[in-house]
């Protein structure tokens, strides 16, 4: 009768380990608020943010925190640079933002009016 019996433990000890791991990255997300308590989102203080040396993950989740009037686009580094959306860009307008990071650069603007361009509202993160 034991003939056939396959034994259980190897394989749940591999699904447990592989449990384990995925719950490793998903530790190592964190959150960062983009001027964290200075303002948020706003005219100036993105000039300043992210501060020297802060080390990003891919994964981890940047929060815009922003008044009426202002919103939030990730662009590429062409849009980055010249301060333009690309047709068809998901544009958030809700006052609060989440987007997770992705491997390499990571570019955002505001797209409202001249925020960009005259006031210097964009900012962009590498994430390793």
């Amino acid at each position: 009768m034991a003939q056939g019996r396959v034994n259980a433990m190897p394989t749940a000890a591999l699904v447990l380990l592989m449990l384990v791991i995925g719950h490793l990255d998903l530790a190592r997300a964190a959150t960062y608020v983009v001027g964290d308590s200075t303002g948020g989102w706003t005219f100036g203080i993105v000039r300043k943010w992210p501060p020297k040396g802060m080390i990003f993950n891919a994964g981890d989740t940047l929060v815009f925190k922003y008044g009426p009037g202002h919103n939030v686009v990730r662009v590429n580094r062409a849009g980055y640079k010249s301060c333009t959306a690309r047709k068809g860009a998901k544009v958030y307008n809700h006052g609060i933002a989440k987007i997770k990071l992705v491997k390499g650069k990571n570019y955002f603007i505001c797209s409202v009016l001249n925020h960009c361009k005259k006031f210097g509202m964009k900012i962009a993160v590498t994430a390793v």
